[in-house]
C-alpha cells in the first residue's frame, strides 16, 4: 500500500460512490447452461463451519459462499463493498461503516450493525476459543488484547452500533490497511439468536442461518458439503450458480481423475507429477496464478534440540530449495528464503546472506553446526517430521528427508488428516512440522505477524522481544516506506534466529473447466461462487 493520503482518498471514494459491487458479470452474448451447478474439489474435510472457529483454507473456501463481511476481495484482490456499502475514516483509527439496508439473513431477518458488534465480541471472547482471536488484536482494536487475555469482558471491545445500520470500530493505533483486513472469515457476522438456540450445533444443515449468497443444504462428513442459493441474499438477482458442492478429496490424483471424468468442475490442487502432462494436453484448463503465501517447516522450540539455533539453522541450510521448487513442485513455485513472499503488495523482501551461498557451501556449514551442537555418526540427530495428508506434501517431505540424510540426520515421516494435524500442532506434540501461511490480507504484516510471541498460529512457540517490538512499531507507521524498513529488520531477525525454514513461495495451480466463467486471478485465492457461471457446452 501507498502513503496515507492515497489510502484515505480510496476510502472516501468508496464512501461517496459505493464502489463497484462484486457479482457474476456475464459478458454480453454469453449463452448460459440450463443447469447452473458447480462442483469443487476442496482438499480435506472441513474441521468446522463456524466462522470464528476456523483457521484453514478448506473451511474458508466454503465460508466465503455462506457468509459475507463488511467488505469482499475483488477479482484482483482489491477491496469491494459487501455488507457495508460505504465507509470513511479521518485518522485511520476511527472507522465508520454504513451497512446496506436491504441485507438479510437467510431466515429473512435484517443484517444489522448489532450483528457485527456481537460477532466481533464473540471472536475475541476467550469462551469462544477462536484460533483466530488474534486477528482482531493485530489491528489494535481497543481492548482486544485485554479481552483475549481474560483481563476485560468482551463487551468492552472498541466496536459499537450507533444505529441499526452504522457500525463503528475504534483502533488504538492508526492502521491504514485496516479495511483490507475485513474480508477475512473471522470478521463475518454470525446470527446471535440462532447460536443461542442451537449452541455448537448451529452450523448443522437445517440449523444454520447465514448472510452470504448461499445457504448450507447438506453436509455428509468425508463425502460432500452442498450449498444452495440464498434467496434472501441482498444481491441474489446477480447470482447465477444455483448449487455448489464441495468435495473433500485428499488425494490430488483421485481429484484430477474425477475432474477428467467430468465429476469435478474445478480442482483444489494438482498432483505434481501430472502437471506437465496437463499443461501439454489441457493447457487452456490449467490455471496458475501468483499467491501471497509461503510453504515452510516449523521448529518446535519446546522440544530439544530445536531450542538450539545451530540445529535449526543446519536443517534449514541443508534444504535445496531450487530442487524443491523446480524439480519436486515444478508448477511455477520459486525458492523461499524469507517468510514474506515476493508477490506481496508493496514490499520486496531482502534475501538473506545465506541464500547467496551455493548448496555445497550450505551443506558444509550445516555439518559444522550439527557437529558443534553435539550430533554426528556416534550420536545422530533423530526426529519426526509431521505433515497433513496430501500427495504433494508427502513428496516434499520425502525429498527434504533425503537431503537431511546426507547430514546423517534420521527422519521419521508422520502424516495425519487435516483436523488431527491442526490439533497436534496446537498442542505442541511435534518436533518439526509442515506449515504454510497464506496472507489474510495483501500486506507484509499478514505474514510477519505469524512469528509474534502471542500469535495464535505460532505453534512452534518462537519468541523474540526485539521482533515483537518491531512489529508493534510497524503499526505506528502510516506510510508504507516506514513500515517496510521495519519489515526488513524483522526478516533479518528471522534469518538469524531461524524459527522456521522457508522452502518455497506458493502459486495456485488447478484445473478449471473451460465452461466455468468468472474464474479470477485473485492473489489471496479468495474465490466466490456467486461471481462464477456455467457456460452452455
Amino acid at each position: 500500500m501507498t502513503h496515507q493520503k492515497t489510502i484515505i482518498n480510496t476510502l472516501l471514494v468508496a464512501a461517496l460512490f459505493g464502489g463497484s459491487v462484486q457479482a457474476a458479470e456475464v459478458p454480453a452474448g454469453t449463452k448460459l447452461a440450463d443447469v447452473q451447478e458447480l462442483v469443487k474439489g476442496n482438499g480435506s474435510e472441513p474441521a468446522t463451519l463456524d466462522p470464528h472457529k476456523t483457521e484453514g483454507t478448506v473451511e474458508s473456501n466454503i465460508l466465503r459462499d455462506l457468509f459475507e463481511g463488511l467488505v469482499a476481495s475483488g477479482p484482483n484482490g482489491e477491496v469491494l463493498p459487501a455488507m457495508a456499502e460505504s465507509w470513511e475514516t479521518k485518522d485511520n483509527k476511527h472507522y465508520v461503516f454504513h451497512l446496506r439496508k436491504n441485507a438479510k439473513w437467510s431466515n429473512g431477518d435484517p443484517v444489522t450493525a448489532h450483528d457485527f458488534v456481537f460477532a466481533f465480541q464473540r471472536a475475541v471472547d476467550p469462551k469462544t476459543a477462536s484460533p483466530y482471536s488474534w486477528y482482531l488484536e493485530i489491528p489494535t482494536i481497543v481492548n482486544a488484547s485485554d479481552i483475549i487475555a481474560g483481563k476485560k469482558p468482551a463487551d468492552t471491545l472498541g466496536v459499537k452500533a450507533t444505529d441499526d445500520y452504522t457500525f463503528e470500530v475504534q483502533l488504538e493505533k492508526a492502521i491504514p490497511y485496516f479495511v483490507s483486513m475485513l474480508s477475512h472469515t473471522t470478521t463475518y457476522p454470525v446470527p446471535k439468536k440462532v447460536i443461542a438456540q442451537f449452541g455448537d450445533k448451529w452450523t448443522q444443515p437445517g440449523n444454520m442461518v447465514s448472510n452470504g449468497a448461499y445457504v448450507l443444504k447438506n453436509w455428509v462428513v468425508n463425502e460432500k458439503v452442498e450449498l444452495e442459493r440464498n434467496k434472501n441474499y441482498w444481491n441474489d438477482a446477480k447470482t447465477v450458480i444455483n448449487k455448489v458442492t464441495y468435495l473433500p478429496i485428499q488425494s490430488t490424483n483421485a481429484e484430477l481423475n474425477r475432474y477428467l471424468a467430468g465429476e469435478v468442475d474445478m480442482t483444489y490442487n494438482l498432483p505434481i507429477e501430472r502437471f506437465k502432462q496437463m499443461k501439454k494436453e489441457k493447457g487452456d484448463e490449467l490455471k496458475v496464478t501468483g499467491y501471497v503465501g509461503t510453504y515452510y517447516y516449523q521448529y518446535n522450540f519446546k522440544k530439544k534440540p530445536f531450542d538450539d539455533v545451530r540445529v535449526r539453522t543446519a536443517l534449514s541450510y541443508a534444504i535445496d530449495r531450487n530442487v524443491i521448487a523446480d524439480k519436486v513442485m515444478g508448477q511455477g513455485q520459486t525458492p523461499g528464503y524469507t517468510l514474506v513472499p515476493d508477490f506481496v503488495d508493496g514490499f520486496k523482501p531482502v534475501a538473506p546472506a545465506w541464500s547467496k551461498l551455493t548448496q555445497a557451501e550450505r551443506d558444509a556449514k550445516a555439518k559444522e553446526m550439527l557437529t558443534e551442537a553435539g550430533f554426528g555418526p556416534g550420536n545422530p540427530l533423530k526426529f519426526e517430521l509431521l505433515y497433513n495428508t496430501d500427495d504433494n506434501h508427502k513428496k516434499v517431505a520425502v525429498a527434504v528427508a533425503s537431503m537431511w540424510k546426507k547430514l546423517g540426520v534420521q527422519v521419521s515421516l508422520v502424516n495425519q488428516e487435516w483436523k488431527t494435524y491442526l490439533e497436534t500442532k496446537k498442542q505442541g506434540q511435534f518436533d518439526v512440522g509442515r506449515a504454510g501461511w497464506i496472507a489474510d490480507y495483501n500486506e507484509a504484516s499478514s505474514m510477519l505477524d505469524l512469528m509474534q510471541t502471542t500469535h495464535g498460529n505460532n505453534d512452534g512457540k518462537y519468541s523474540n522481544p526485539e521482533f515483537d517490538k518491531l512489529m508493534s512499531e510497524s503499526r505506528n507507521q502510516v506510510d508504507s516506506e516506514s513500515r517496510n524498513k521495519l519489515y526488513v529488520q524483522a526478516e533479518e531477525i528471522l534469518a538469524k534466529d531461524m524459527p522456521i525454514a522457508p522452502i518455497y513461495q506458493y502459486v495456485t495451480a488447478r484445473m478449471v473447466k473451460p465452461y466455468l466463467g468468472g474464474y479470477p486471478a485473485n492473489p489471496l485465492d479468495n474465490l466466490y461462487s456467486k461471481d462464477m457461471y456455467i457456460i452452455a457446452h
